[in-house]
């Protein structure tokens, strides 16, 4: 079903409605689409029922605006296309540099986690992570990584404890060796983190809102 409601979906998102309400009538939104206003108003219950959109009845005009979940679908669309016909051997990712909480520290730190990345990454990555948040336009991108095969570490068991299977992406950040890593089972979020042998914001002398490029192989 959701295929069939990509492109009113692209049409609302190119008029503005992807962050803000825009008015748009059943007539105007069949005259993009091409397709009677009793058909355009069939599609807009249908998005409002899968909660792809939200509606707003005003006085005078409907106001209408995507969903996270409606964008999100987009978003993927974006993420498939974008594998089909620009499949390359890289990915080049634009992130902030921002804090963490340690918790890449402790996941690092882990002996079964170190001797694979010592093993599979030819490097012992320094006992910590340099995290980048990653802009709206850059998270396509991140679906790619995360629907790519990447280098499995394994996951383990521990004093009671699971840890999960980790991918792993070979990467450059100003031409030092890095790796980006990325948990096979985690909620989706803007953050990544990388992992090198050496200590990243000291030795490129990052702080955090730093723009960093990663260059990342698939």
């Amino acid at each position: 079903m959701h295929e069939k409601q990509i492109a009113t979906l692209k049409h609302i998102a190119l008029m503005g409605g992807v962050h803000d309400y825009i008015a748009i009538s059943s007539r105007e939104l069949g005259n993009v689409l091409e397709i009677s206003q009793q058909s355009a108003s069939k599609k807009i219950l249908e998005l409002l029922g899968e909660g792809l959109i939200e509606r707003d009845l005003g006085a005078r005009r409907q106001r209408i605006k995507l969903t996270d979940k409606g964008f999100d679908l987009l978003r993927k669309e974006y993420s498939d296309y974008q594998r089909i016909f620009e499949m390359k051997d890289h990915l080049v990712l634009i992130g902030s540099v921002t804090s963490g909480l340690g918790e890449g520290q402790y996941y690092v730190n882990q002996e079964a986690y170190a001797d694979q990345f010592q093993k599979k990454l030819w490097f012992k990555p320094f006992e910590g992570t340099l995290n980048l948040r990653l802009a709206d336009p850059e998270l396509p991108k991140l679906d790619i990584l995360r629907k790519s095969e990447g280098i499995l570490i394994k996951g383990f068991e521990k004093e009671g404890r699971t840890f999960g299977d980790v991918k792993c992406f070979l990467a450059t950040i100003h031409n030092m060796e890095c790796a980006v890593v990325l948990p096979v089972r985690s909620h989706h979020t803007d953050i990544i983190e990388v992992i090198c042998k050496y200590h990243l914001r000291r030795s490129l002398g990052l702080k955090d809102g730093d723009q960093v490029e990663l260059i990342v192989s698939l």
